[in-house]
């Protein structure tokens, strides 16, 4: 199954959060992308957040890092180890347990799609209390109306 995801360019993208940015994701690769990759290889991990845990289409704020391979080193015996590809997700708690297996394995499928083998992916979800997120002008994120639902 081929997978296609279409970006939009920034001045079209119609951000539907009411201005909260979450969950913050950093992917970390070993291996140098083109730059329509490396878009598109971020557009993958969203579309997973998108599927799993039900966020809305411009609640997006991904960040990719190219690493050089000495700088960083991947559990040994891996097939391609240029491919390896770790990711860290800061979200609010509350999740389910089905939906976190949900979007672990979205984001295996999907960068499927990159050629990179789905032992290759570390997936690391940190679940932060709302208290802790300061959010839409200094106010912390238990004080505001998210505008969607956490408990998915």
């Amino acid at each position: 199954m081929s997978l296609h995801f279409t970006v939009a360019s920034p001045a079209r993208q119609v951000v539907e959060s009411k201005g909260v940015e979450m969950p913050s994701v950093l992917i970390e690769v070993r291996r140098q992308y083109t730059r329509e990759q490396e878009v598109a290889l971020m557009e993958a991990v969203h579309m997973a957040l998108r599927e799993a845990f039900k966020i809305v289409p411009g609640d997006k704020n991904v960040r990719l890092i190219q690493h050089e391979p000495h700088r960083f080193a991947c559990p040994p015996g891996r097939e391609k180890p240029d491919f390896y590809t770790h990711i860290s997700i800061d979200a609010f708690a509350g999740r389910s347990l089905d939906a976190k297996r949900n979007l672990y394995r979205a984001i295996v499928n999907n960068l499927d799609h990159f050629g990179i083998p789905k032992d290759h992916v570390k997936i690391l979800l940190r679940e932060i209390p709302k208290e802790n997120w300061g959010i839409r002008g200094g106010q912390a994120g238990c004080d505001v109306e998210l505008g969607f639902k956490i408990e998915v």
